[in-house]
C-alpha cells in the first residue's frame, strides 16, 4: 500500500536515528569526560554511591592532611627538646666539675656559674620562642589545665586526656594499696645497750636500696646515739633511723617495692634482743608474729617496701613508691600523692580537668571518638625538676643549689631530674608521633586507595567497553541515516503511478 501523507517507514527511520545519535552523544560525553556517571538519569543508585564514596574520599584527605600537619608540629616540638637536652647534659658536666671542691678556684666555680646561667637563660629562651605558625609549643600552651588540686596532690603530669568542646573530667583517685617503707623495729630491752662486758662490742651491718653499712657500738651506748650514727650514712645506705622508747626503728628513706632494709649482727657482744617486720597494713607497727632473737637471726632480717595502689576513674593504676600513672584511650596520666595520700586507704578527688592539650582530628568524622591530644609541659627553668628536691632554676646564681656555695648534691639530682623529665617528653611525644600520628597516615592512605578504587569501579568509564560501544553507535547512525533517505526517496515511486 502506497501513501503520500504519512511515510511510516521515515518516521521509524527518524525515531531510530535519533535513539542512535542520542546513544552516541552519550557514548562521546562518557569518554571526553572519563565518567560513565555524567548525570542521575545516567545511573539514579550508581550516582547515590558514588557521590556517598566521594564524601568519604574528601573526608578521608583531610584527616590525612591533619595527620601530616600534626606530624610537622610534633617536629618542631622535637627540635627544641632535643636541644634543650643537650644543654641539660652540659649542665649535668658543669655540676659535676664543680663538685671537685678542693680542685677548683672561686673564680673557676664563678666561671661555672656564668656558664649555668647562660644555659638556664637558653633553656627559657627555647621554651618561650619554639612555635608552629607563631603557636608557642614549649611554654605550656599544650599543657592541659585543671582546678581544684586536692592537698594529697604533690606534683602531677596529665600526658593525654580526650574532652570535648565545653567538656571538663573529674579524675578520682581510690588508694586501695598503701605505699610504704621497708621497715624493722629492732628492740634491745632498754634505752641503751647493754652488752655482758665493757670491752664488748655490739656490731651489725645495715643494708638499704643505696648501699651497705657496718656500725659498731660498746656497751652504756644510748638508742638515740645509736639512731644519730646511723642517720649520718642514711644518702650513703638508703636507710634512716629513729626510736621509741625501747624500740629502735629502721625504715628505707623512700616508699616502694625498689626500697628495702636489712639488719644482720656480726658480733652481738652479749646483747640480747629481737627484730620484727612491720605489718603489712601499717608501716608503724610491729608485727608480733615474726620476732626473731638475735641469736637466731641468722644471716639478717629484711623488709622491703610497698608500691602504692591505686584505681583512677575506676582504672587500675601502675604504681612506684608515692607514685602512680595510668594509661588509657580517655585519659593517661602521672601523679605523685603525699606520705599521707599514699599510705591512707581513702578515696578523693584529685583535681577536675577543665581543657589544654594539643589536639588533632586523625580521623575522617568530627567526633571525640577521632580526636586524639597530648599535653606539652613546660619547659622552662622553673618548671624542671622534682618536686621534693626542687628546679632547675635553683641552679642560678644566688639560688639554693648553686655551684659557688649552694648544695651540689642538690643541684646534680635537679639536674638529673630535669634530663629524665625532658626525655620522658621526648620519648611520648615520640611514640605519639610514630604509633599515632604515623599508623595513623598509613591507615588512611590505604583507606582512601580502596574508596579511590570502588568510586572508580562505579563512576569512571571504562574505554575499552565505551569506545567499542561508540563505535557501534557510529555504524548504527550511518545505517539509520541511510535508511531514512530510502524511506523519503520511496514516495517520488508514487510519481509514476500518475504518469
Amino acid at each position: 500500500m502506497s501513501r503520500i501523507n504519512t511515510n511510516i517507514t521515515s518516521l521509524i527511520s527518524q525515531r531510530v536515528l535519533n535513539q542512535q545519535q542520542s546513544a552516541l552523544t552519550k557514548s562521546l560525553e562518557r569518554l571526553s569526560t572519563g565518567y560513565r556517571i555524567n548525570r542521575g538519569s545516567d545511573d539514579p543508585a550508581g550516582l547515590i554511591a558514588s557521590e556517598k564514596l566521594r564524601s568519604e574520599k574528601t573526608a578521608i584527605s583531610a584527616a590525612i592532611g591533619n595527620a601530616q600537619r600534626a606530624d610537622q608540629v610534633l617536629n618542631v616540638a622535637e627540635g627544641g627538646l632535643g636541644e634543650i637536652n643537650s644543654l641539660l647534659t652540659e649542665l649535668q658536666d658543669l655540676v659535676g666539675k664543680s663538685a671537685n671542691d678542693a680542685g677548683l678556684s672561686t673564680e673557676e666555680r664563678e666561671a661555672n656559674q656564668l656558664q649555668i646561667d647562660s644555659i638556664l637563660q637558653t633553656i627559657d629562651r627555647l621554651s618561650q620562642t619554639t612555635s608552629f605558625e607563631g603557636t608557642k609549643l614549649l611554654n605550656g600552651t599544650y599543657d592541659f589545665k585543671i582546678t581544684g588540686q586536692h592537698g594529697k596532690v604533690l606534683d602531677y603530669k596529665i600526658n593525654a586526656a580526650k574532652l570535648d568542646t565545653g567538656d571538663t573530667r573529674t579524675v578520682s583517685v581510690a588508694v586501695t594499696n598503701s605505699a610504704q617503707h621497708g621497715t624493722l623495729f629492732i628492740s634491745a630491752g632498754g634505752t641503751a645497750l647493754n652488752l655482758t662486758a665493757a670491752s664488748s662490742q655490739f656490731i651489725f651491718e645495715i643494708t638499704g636500696a643505696k648501699g651497705s653499712r657496718e656500725f659498731s657500738f660498746t656497751s652504756g651506748t644510748t638508742l638515740s646515739d645509736v639512731v644519730t650514727q646511723i642517720n649520718t650514712f642514711k644518702d650513703v645506705v638508703g636507710v634512716s633511723a629513729s626510736t621509741t622508747g625501747n624500740v629502735l626503728t629502721l625504715k628505707s628513706t623512700d616508699t616502694g617495692s625498689d626500697n628495702f632494709v636489712k639488719f644482720a649482727i656480726q658480733n652481738a657482744g652479749g646483747q640480747t634482743g629481737y627484730v620484727y617486720t612491720a605489718s603489712s597494713t601499717d608501716e608503724d607497727t610491729a608485727k608480733a608474729s615474726t620476732a626473731t632473737a638475735f641469736a637466731s637471726l641468722g644471716d639478717g632480717m629484711s623488709d622491703s617496701g610497698q608500691d602504692v595502689g591505686a584505681t583512677v576513674n575506676g582504672l587500675k593504676a601502675t604504681g612506684k613508691g608515692n607514685s602512680i600513672s595510668v594509661s588509657s584511650d580517655f585519659i593517661d596520666l602521672d601523679m605523685t600523692l603525699s606520705a599521707g595520700g599514699a599510705q591512707a586507704l581513702a578515696s578523693f578527688t584529685a583535681f577536675t580537668i577543665t581543657g589544654g592539650g594539643a589536639k588533632f582530628n586523625l580521623g575522617p568524622n568530627v567526633d571525640l571518638i577521632n580526636q586524639v591530644s597530648i599535653g606539652i609541659q613546660n619547659v622552662a627553668s622553673r618548671k624542671l625538676g622534682d618536686v621534693s628536691e626542687g628546679y632547675l632554676s635553683d641552679l642560678a646564681q644566688g639560688g639554693t643549689a648553686n655551684v659557688v656555695d649552694g648544695d651540689l648534691g642538690s643541684a646534680q639530682k635537679i639536674v638529673a631530674a630535669a634530663i629524665d623529665q625532658v626525655s620522658s617528653l621526648r620519648g611520648r611525644l615520640g611514640a605519639f608521633q610514630k604509633n599515632i600520628v604515623g599508623s595513623t597516615i598509613n591507615s588512611l592512605g590505604v583507606a582512601y586507595e580502596n574508596i579511590s578504587a570502588a568510586e572508580s569501579a562505579i563512576r569512571d568509564t571504562d574505554f575499552a567497553s565505551e569506545t567499542a560501544e561508540m563505535t557501534r553507535r557510529q555504524i548504527m547512525t550511518q545505517a539509520a541515516s541511510t535508511m531514512l533517505g530510502i524511506s523519503n526517496s520511496q514516495t517520488s515511486n508514487i510519481l509514476s503511478l500518475l504518469r
